[in-house]
């Protein structure tokens, strides 16, 4: 039997608890406001987190069925000549482009208000020159698409809206994005389920779900930096996460997709706040460390630069400090003989070296701290 398209209810949603949810709301409201004092404390969180949204990108992507890893991403990206197979070139593509729009969307929002339009644009870049790029980047779907073990709608285990519905459903949705709620986080949950639900676009949708979470934070106040990491907790979760988006579509179980959202908040800010203390634990090591071992009047721009990608070549060194080539390789050399950073691959001739910031990586790719 076909399952019948997902008919999205008006915003908000009938029947949201709001007495059940008070614990629940409270404690993700404290674990975020903790995070996002750690941000306020971090003097560039754009350069010392960048890793983390790097990571962030692998994990959404990952979520979808791709396999390259950060490590991938980083090595590839200090040296895009090394040969990799297709498979793997094509899964990192498609993170780059995860990150790219998340960046272009910070950018944006000083400008311009998170609507539509600017996710159809964000859309757009996620897809380009991947493998979605034949699946209309940028454009609202006017297809009925489906979800389900083959290509067969029959076996579906959800069908989205109807293409001619999509439109109102995300106005209705652009409405309640841009009204007050009586608590954003659970207004949150709602926008990101219903996101999903809608399935506006012919590939992509998951990833931008996620995407949106960290924007609308920012957008609505409840974070100083657009830095909030999600990924890593549903990727951990994925059954479960799928579940309670599926019962909202079936039941119009929106309470128990709020509880199951609202603890990720909390359980992820906590993360996320370790990561980023642990970050700037060791960029303040590194600024006792790296003058002392190099006595150079290039420390600071030696330190920031290492500390934007925990792996990356000589030349990407040279070109982000802004360090002459001759003192760069000098504090290079230095850096590595006091085992800072390591070499991964040594340079010959126009070749250059590929480094890594062990510390650094390790505090990206960890796991829960």
């Amino acid at each position: 039997m076909t399952v019948a398209p997902y008919v999205p209810e008006p915003l908000p949603p009938d029947g949201i608890d709001w007495e059940a949810h008070i614990p629940q709301i409270a404690s993700a409201n404290r674990a975020l406001a903790r995070y996002d004092g750690i941000l306020q404390a971090i003097p560039n969180p754009g350069l010392l987190l960048s890793p983390l949204l790097t990571q962030e990108a692998v994990l959404s992507s990952r979520i979808e069925g791709t396999q390259a890893s950060l490590e991938d991403v980083l090595r590839f990206e200090a040296n895009p000549r090394e040969r990799i197979n297709d498979a793997t070139l094509a899964d990192i593509q498609e993170i780059i482009n995860y990150r790219e729009a998340l960046n272009v969307a910070v950018d944006a929002l000083k400008t311009r208000r998170l609507d539509t339009a600017l996710v159809c644009d964000l859309h757009r870049i996620l897809l380009t020159d991947s493998r979605g790029m034949d699946r209309e980047p940028g454009c609202l779907r006017e297809i009925q698409n489906f979800i389900g073990r083959d290509a067969q709608i029959e076996h579906a285990t959800f069908v989205p809206p109807a293409p001619g519905s999509v439109p109102g459903a995300l106005e209705d949705w652009e409405t309640y994005l841009q009204r007050e709620e009586k608590d954003v986080l659970v207004q949150l949950s709602v926008l990101k389920a219903q996101f999903e639900l809608i399935h506006p676009f012919c590939d992509g949708n998951g990833r931008i779900g996620r995407m949106l979470v960290p924007l609308i934070m920012y957008e609505k106040g409840l974070i100083a930096s657009p830095v909030f990491y999600i990924s890593a907790y549903l990727e951990r979760h994925r059954p479960v996460y799928y579940e309670r988006l599926l019962a909202v579509s079936r039941d119009r179980d929106w309470n128990g997709w709020i509880a199951f959202f609202l603890h990720a908040i909390e359980e992820q800010a906590g993360e996320n706040g370790k990561k980023a203390k642990a970050i700037l634990d060791l960029y303040d090591e590194m600024k006792r460390t790296v003058p002392e071992v190099t006595r150079s009047q290039y420390a600071v721009a030696a330190i920031d630069a290492i500390f934007g990608t925990p792996i990356f070549s000589s030349s990407e060194f040279y070109d982000r400090s802004a360090i002459p080539k001759e003192s760069g390789a000098k504090i290079l050399r230095e850096l590595e003989e006091s085992d800072v950073i390591q070499v991964l691959q040594r340079g010959k001739g126009r070749k250059a070296s590929i480094y890594a910031f062990p510390r650094l990586l390790a505090i990206t790719e960890g796991g829960r701290l």
